[in-house]
C-alpha cells in the first residue's frame, strides 16, 4: 500500500485541479518542452537558457520527440473539452490540430525527407550569426559552442537521409542539379573568408581587446577543424551517396505511401478537407479568371490579343530591369516606405517591431526564391527582415516589386507575424503557430490591398500584381498536376510559361520548389480565396457598417489559425 500511496495522492491531487488549470499546465509543459528540445527556437523567443546548444537531430531524438507528443496528446484527450471556457475550447482545438499534424507527419516518415530546398538545416547554420544575439563576450562564446556542435547536428540529418534511402523514401534527382552550390559556398580554403567568420571582424565595442583576439583565434580553429570539414562531409555524402540514389520520378505519390503522405501535406498546408483533384479544378478556374483580367491590360497597351508578345516585351525590354543591385534595393525601399504611410488607413492595430531590407546571401541567391521574410526576435532585440534576391537582375523585373514587397513585408508577412508575436492575450504556443494557409493567404491578400492604398497605378505594375496572383493560382494546378496527376516537369514549366509573365529562370526555380516541397505551395491561393470570401460576405452583411480596419483586427488578432477557425471568427463578428 505504501508504494501505491504516491500514485493515489497524485490522482487525488489532480482531481482537485480544475480542467482549466490542467489545460493551462499542459500548455505550459509543452511550451517548456518546445524550448528545451529546440534551443534555436528558444533563442528566437528571447529565452537564453540554451544559447550554447543546437537541437538534437538524430533518429533517436526524433523518436523521443514523437513519444513526448503522444504523451501530450493523451493528456489533452483526458480533459473534457466542454468543461473549458469558450476561449480555451478554441485553444484546445488548435493545440490538438498541431499535435496530430506532428504525430501523423512522423508516422508518415516526413522526418526522413529533411531537405526541401528552402531554408534547409545547413543554410540555417550558415546564417546563424543573423539568428542569435552577438552583443557581448558570452554571446560570442555561445555562438562558438553552437558551431562546434555542427558535426553532430549534421550527422543526425545524414542519418535520417540514410534511413530514407534504405526504405526508398527520397527526394527526386532533378531538384539537385545546382543544389550542391549552397553547400560548396561554405567550403572555403581560408576560414577567415567564411561567412561565419564575419562577426569576428567587427566586434561590439563592449568586448575587450584581449577577448577579441581570443575569440577570433577560437573561431579560426573551429571553422578550420570542425565547421568547414563538416560542410565538406555533407557535400560528399549528397554527391556520392544520396543524389545517386535519389528518385527518378518527380511525384511524391510515386514514393512509399506517397498517396497518403501527399493527402497529409495537402490537408496540413491548406487546413481544408480538399482532395488534390478538387484543388486542381479550383486552380484551373482561377487561372481562367485572372487570365481575362490580364488580357484587359494587354489589349489596352496595344497588343490586341497577343499575350505572348506582351509577355516577351516585359521579359526583354531593359526599362523593366534594374541595372545594379542597389537600384533594385532602392526601388524596394521606396515602395515599402510609401506603404508604411498608408497602414493606418487600413489597420487599427500595428506591430511595434520594425523591419528592414537586405539582399539574400550570395550562397543562397542562385537557387532560392525572388524574396523571403525572416521573422524578428519575439523579445524585440532583432528586427524582422525582408530579403531581396539581387542575383541575376535580368530575372527580377521592376514591375513585380510592388506586389512582392507588399507580400513579404507590409502589410504582408512582417505586419502579420510581428503582430502575432506581440499578442499577450493568447497562450504562447499561439503566438508562434504557423498555419501556412493563413500566413501565406494573408500575404497574398495583402498584395491586393495595394489597390486600395493607391499602388499599381502603372499598368505594367498592375500586370505584375496579376502575374503574381496568377503565379499562386498556377501552383494549385502544377503542384497537384505533378504530385497527383502524373505531370512531367516540362509540362509544369510550359503551363506556367504560357499563363504568366514570370521569367523562365523564376519558373524553373519555382517548379523545382514544388517538386522539392510538395503541398506547401497550395496554401497561398487557398488561404487568399478564403479571406477574400469572408471579406465579401462581411461587406454584404454589414453594408455601410463594414469597417476595413475592424475586419483586419478580426483577421489578425487571433494569430495564425486554421481557415475554419478564421471563418468562425468572422461570422461571430458579423453577427455581433
Amino acid at each position: 500500500m505504501l508504494k501505491k500511496l504516491p500514485v493515489i495522492l497524485l490522482l487525488i491531487f489532480t482531481s482537485c485541479i480544475s480542467a482549466e488549470d490542467q489545460f493551462h499546465d499542459l500548455l505550459d509543459d509543452h511550451w517548456e518542452y518546445s524550448l528545451q528540445s529546440n534551443p534555436l527556437f528558444a533563442t528566437n523567443q528571447g529565452d537564453h537558457r540554451f544559447d550554447d546548444r543546437l537541437p538534437e537531430s538524430s533518429l533517436d531524438a526524433l523518436e523521443r520527440q514523437y513519444q513526448h507528443e503522444m504523451e501530450f496528446l493523451e493528456r489533452l484527450e483526458s480533459l473534457v473539452r466542454e468543461s473549458l471556457s469558450e476561449g480555451d475550447q478554441l485553444n484546445y482545438d488548435i493545440f490538438e490540430i498541431q499535435l496530430r499534424n506532428s504525430i501523423e507527419a512522423y508516422e508518415l516518415n516526413h522526418h526522413l525527407l529533411p531537405l526541401n530546398g528552402w531554408w534547409d538545416y545547413h543554410a540555417t547554420i550558415a546564417d546563424l550569426s543573423n539568428r542569435v544575439p552577438l552583443d557581448n563576450t558570452e554571446d560570442y562564446e555561445n555562438f562558438l559552442s553552437r558551431l562546434s556542435q555542427f558535426p553532430a547536428y549534421n550527422r543526425g540529418y545524414v542519418e535520417r537521409m540514410e534511413r530514407g534511402m534504405e526504405i526508398g523514401f527520397v527526394r527526386p534527382k532533378v531538384v539537385f542539379d545546382d543544389y550542391l552550390q549552397s553547400i560548396e559556398s561554405n567550403i572555403t580554403e581560408n576560414p577567415e573568408d567564411h561567412i561565419l567568420f564575419e562577426p569576428f571582424e567587427d566586434f561590439p565595442g563592449r568586448i575587450a581587446d584581449e577577448d577579441r583576439e581570443r575569440l577570433r583565434t577560437e573561431a579560426v580553429k573551429i571553422l578550420e577543424e570542425t565547421v568547414i570539414p563538416e560542410f565538406r562531409n555533407l557535400r560528399d555524402f549528397l554527391r556520392d551517396e544520396y543524389i545517386p540514389n535519389s528518385a527518378e520520378s518527380i511525384g511524391i505519390t510515386d514514393q512509399q505511401n506517397g498517396d497518403e503522405y501527399y493527402r497529409h501535406l495537402v490537408e496540413r498546408y491548406t487546413t481544408l478537407e480538399r482532395t488534390p483533384a478538387e484543388i486542381h479544378e479550383t486552380g484551373l478556374s482561377e487561372v481562367e479568371r485572372i487570365r481575362e483580367e490580364m488580357m484587359e491590360i494587354v489589349e489596352k497597351e496595344g497588343f490586341d490579343d497577343d499575350f505572348d508578345g506582351f509577355v516577351e516585351f516585359l521579359r526583354t525590354d531593359s526599362q523593366f530591369y534594374a541595372e545594379t543591385p542597389e537600384e533594385l534595393m532602392k526601388e524596394t525601399a521606396y515602395v515599402l516606405k510609401k506603404m508604411d504611410g498608408k497602414l493606418p488607413e487600413l489597420f487599427n492595430t500595428l506591430p511595434r517591431l520594425p523591419y528592414g531590407i537586405r539582399p539574400i546571401p550570395d550562397h543562397l541567391a542562385p537557387r532560392t526564391a525572388t524574396a523571403y521574410y525572416s521573422r524578428g526576435a519575439a523579445d524585440g532585440t532583432r528586427a524582422g527582415y525582408y530579403a531581396v534576391n539581387t542575383y541575376d537582375l535580368d530575372s527580377r523585373p521592376l514591375y513585380e516589386v510592388e506586389a512582392l514587397s507588399l507580400h513579404e513585408a507590409v502589410p504582408g508577412h512582417h505586419l502579420q507575424i510581428a503582430l502575432q508575436q506581440e499578442l499577450d492575450n493568447l497562450p504562447k504556443f499561439r503566438t508562434v503557430a504557423g498555419f501556412t494557409a493563413f500566413t501565406e493567404g494573408w500575404a497574398l491578400y495583402s498584395e491586393r490591398l495595394g489597390l486600395e492604398a493607391g499602388f499599381y497605378e502603372d499598368p505594367y505594375s498592375d500586370f505584375g500584381r496579376l502575374s503574381y496572383e496568377m503565379w499562386r493560382a498556377l501552383r494549385l494546378v502544377v503542384d497537384t498536376g505533378m504530385h497527383a496527376k502524373g505531370w512531367s516537369r516540362d509540362e509544369a514549366i510550359d503551363f506556367m510559361a504560357k499563363n504568366s509573365a514570370l521569367s523562365m529562370h523564376n519558373i524553373r526555380s519555382e517548379v523545382n520548389r514544388y517538386i522539392f516541397w510538395p503541398g506547401q505551395a497550395l496554401a497561398y491561393k487557398m488561404g487568399e480565396i478564403k479571406i477574400r470570401e469572408l471579406r465579401e460576405m462581411a461587406e454584404q452583411e454589414l453594408g455601410d457598417d463594414f469597417d476595413i480596419r475592424e475586419f483586419h483586427d478580426v483577421i489578425l488578432l487571433s494569430g495564425s489559425v486554421p481557415l475554419s477557425v478564421l471563418e468562425d471568427n468572422v461570422m461571430l463578428w458579423v453577427r455581433g
